[in-house]
């Protein structure tokens, strides 16, 4: 699914990029033509480091190399961020996976990857093993810090830091100053983008285009990077491009991501 693959690179030489960031899937709440639900692929040197198990984490077979250690960041388990683990008996992976998350993460997806629904993490062709963070900074063993979120179950935010550079990964949410505190400084923040410029949610909290911009911008991000589209709302790729033409000018490295998008840092 998805529209086409494309890649975007920030304003440096290509021996100076030292991570690459792939949106695999950039869609919120279900699949559609525009794109897979929600999961972010960074590479480093020695790591592969996925954020989310939407759907679009399918799609990660065709970046990655899986002779590296892959650690898997979860920020809740409402099923557009955990659906997509069904799909990973086709993975090799050749280290095992470790799965990160909130306390009560092992539990919830135990429930879940389970006979009838998904085949277990015991049969899967790789072993899995489980890291709860509580919120705060750790290792992982790079530094990350987690914090809640605004959100109608328990929600982690991230920030990690690779290779000298941070990136920030907050959804689902509404504004709050744990998302600025995450993204404070980093080289990209990658923020959802739930709700149509000027909607509001108090009753289900997501982020419009503006209170995403607010956090980058009080946050003292270089880059913005929008994701989690709400499916039945923004129905076309055209429809995130016009949020990204309109805001451009309030804040110049906001990207409107789709799947397939490939982000140099």
């Amino acid at each position: 699914m998805a529209g086409r693959p494309c890649t975007l690179f920030c304003l440096i030489s290509h021996n100076q990029i030292q991570m690459n960031v792939t949106f695999l899937g950039t869609n919120g709440w279900y699949d559609t033509l525009t794109g897979n639900t929600c999961s972010v692929l960074v590479q480093s040197d020695d790591w592969n480091i996925i954020f989310d198990a939407g759907n679009g984490i399918a799609k990660a077979d065709q970046y990655i190399d899986q002779g590296k250690p892959t650690i898997l960041l979860l920020s809740h388990c409402h099923l557009d961020h955990v659906a997509g683990l069904h799909t990973l008996t086709k993975f090799r992976f050749r280290h095992p996976l470790q799965i990160c998350g909130q306390p009560g993460t092992e539990a919830l997806l135990r429930s879940i990857v389970r006979e009838p629904f998904m085949v277990p993490f015991e049969d899967l062709p790789f072993p899995v093993r489980f890291m709860e963070l509580e919120e705060g900074s750790d290792h992982i063993p790079f530094p990350v810090e987690c914090r809640p979120l605004v959100h109608p179950v328990p929600c982690y935010g991230y920030a990690i830091i690779l290779e000298g550079r941070k990136i920030a990964y907050c959804t689902d949410t509404g504004f709050c100053e744990n998302a600025v505190l995450l993204s404070r400084d980093a080289d990209l923040a990658i923020t959802e983008c739930g709700l149509l410029p000027g909607e509001e949610s108090p009753d289900w909290p997501h982020l419009n285009p503006e209170q995403a911009i607010r956090i980058a911008r009080e946050a003292g991000a270089t880059r913005l990077a929008l994701i989690h589209f709400a499916a039945h709302t923004y129905t076309s790729l055209k429809d995130r491009s016009a949020v990204e033409e309109r805001y451009r000018e309030e804040f110049p490295g906001l990207i409107a991501t789709r799947d397939g998008m490939m982000v140099g840092i």
